[in-house]
């Protein structure tokens, strides 16, 4: 049964800071890799990738919060993964709900890894709002 439950949104000031975390489980075998990513949607617009990060190490970033964001992952030893995503310098236009999102490990560019279709499970999201 895979699980993801996203925590960490909130409300912020233009500037500031926030850290959002999501703790897979269920999931993943160890024989084959992993890919995880985070997405937002804002009220009115569609859907957006915003990090990606697979189990080589690889990051995407979309262009609207690279510098600003960090993907990372955490690996625990119940087999538990917890992707985070470190939100600096935040701003207006990143208000939106945030969901984090994962598969198995595929090979893709950097628009495959950002884009919503490529992932089969889903949380349920966590609101940022930044003013």
């Amino acid at each position: 049964h895979v699980q993801l439950v996203e925590s960490g949104g909130g409300s912020a000031q233009a500037g500031g800071s926030l850290r959002l975390s999501c703790e897979v489980s269920g999931f993943f075998s160890s024989s084959r890799g992993f890919c995880m990513a985070w997405f937002r949607q804002a009220p009115g617009k569609e859907r957006e990738g915003v990090a990606a990060i697979n189990s080589n190490g690889q990051e995407n970033y979309a262009d609207s919060v690279a510098g600003r964001f960090t993907i990372s992952v955490e690996h625990r030893d119940n087999g538990k993964k917890i992707v985070y995503l470190q939100e600096d310098r935040l701003k207006s236009e990143d208000t939106a709900m945030y969901s984090c999102a994962a598969n198995e490990y595929f090979h893709a560019g950097r628009s495959s890894y950002l884009n919503p279709n490529a992932y089969n499970y889903w949380g349920q999201g966590t609101q940022v709002t930044v003013s």
